[in-house]
């Protein structure tokens, strides 16, 4: 999914604000921020950026607590974002895998895309072994710290991994990628097998196997399955890697119908 301006389209600075604002309060993931902070996080004068929360605020997008200090995102961004989920026809034709994936194998799954240079979640089906406090969907995470993401990578060259990365990928955890050089041979390694790994590399103590969704030409989506270290066995890992490969060549199979033959743009 390409964010790259038209050839021959003026930006519009209101609108391109407004988006700003919108994407920053949705990194926060749920953490209140004040005036100053969201100013000096977007570079937005804090005369204009009031006059835009207030709009916001008022329609919904952006929500502020009783004293009127601190913002973050609305429902109406919840509504849009749940009409992507219920209109994209992957995740549609993908759920009744992750439903008999997560009966057959107890674990957790995960279906997410790429977009810039995270992966985003899409769908969740949680382990009854391991829950979480949370929920995944629509969490991003750096694409070089997550199997789902490295098994995208895979699909590319190293010099095309090279320029999408940041100049320094962040480091979530002891055991993450960050320099290239290991980086681009573990994805030589994910070539080589067909599926990635993610040692600890995102959650220390969760490992986690991830294939990707070739029904594009430009591959973004992948599917994950993640797993406490301290449960894995050789067994549970083969039976894994076989179930999550069979559940791609099924999709990719059914996503030969014209139907579904969808280019993202």
């Amino acid at each position: 999914m390409s964010t790259e301006q038209p050839r021959g389209v003026r930006d519009v600075k209101s609108a391109g604000r407004t988006v700003e604002v919108l994407e920053a309060l949705a990194a926060l993931q749920g953490r209140a921020v004040t005036l100053r902070d969201l100013a000096e996080r977007i570079d937005i004068p804090r005369s204009s950026l009031y006059a835009l929360l207030q709009t916001l605020v008022g329609r919904g997008w952006v929500r502020t607590d009783a004293t009127g200090s601190l913002y973050s995102i609305g429902i109406r961004a919840l509504l849009v974002g749940t009409a992507y989920l219920d209109d994209d026809p992957r995740l549609a034709m993908l759920k009744p895998h992750l439903d008999a994936l997560a009966t057959e194998l107890g674990e957790t799954l995960h279906f997410a895309r790429l977009d810039g240079a995270d992966m985003v979640y899409l769908a969740t089906r949680e382990s009854h072994n391991y829950r979480r406090r949370f929920s995944r969907v629509g969490r991003r995470l750096p694409v070089h710290t997550t199997s789902l993401g490295k098994a995208v990578l895979a699909e590319r060259t190293d010099e095309e991994v090279d320029a999408l990365l940041p100049a320094e990928p962040e480091r979530l955890t002891p055991h993450t990628l960050c320099d290239r050089k290991a980086l681009f041979a573990d994805l030589a390694e994910t070539r080589r097998r067909g599926y990635a790994v993610d040692d600890g590399e995102n959650t220390v103590g969760l490992y986690c196997i991830g294939v990707t969704l070739r029904y594009d030409p430009a591959v973004t989506d992948a599917l994950s399955c993640s797993i406490p270290k301290s449960r894995l066995t050789p067994e549970l890992e083969s039976d894994v890697i076989a179930a999550l490969q069979d559940v791609r060549a099924a999709i990719e199979t059914a996503t030969t119908s014209p139907a579904l033959s969808v280019v993202w743009r």
